[in-house]
């Protein structure tokens, strides 16, 4: 069962790798404010990423602590990060 989490976790680190590829790409792209959202996201999932590669070598998204705590900085990256996108879409003049 170890082997099946370990690979879980590989995989979950790939998909967030994808994703940071897809903003990394849609913020080369942007202009202005939007491109800084997409860079940070982008940032965001790529440690997120990493993460979760050391996640499969622990065993456990508590330890070592700080990886709790990049974990926990990630999810408050990427909650800003889609408030500010939606903020910017609803009133892109401002």
């Amino acid at each position: 069962m170890d082997d099946l989490e370990r690979i879980g976790n590989l995989c979950e680190a790939g998909l967030w790798l994808v994703f940071a590829l897809i903003l990394a790409g849609k913020g080369w792209r942007a202009q202005g404010r939007l491109r800084r959202v997409f860079i940070r996201l982008a940032a965001g999932f790529l440690v997120f990423s990493v993460s979760d590669v050391i996640e499969s070598h622990t065993g456990a998204w508590w330890r070592p602590p700080w990886l709790l705590l990049i974990k926990a900085v990630c999810v408050a990256v990427f909650y800003f990060g889609l408030r500010e996108y939606y903020r910017i879409k609803k009133n892109p003049g401002v």
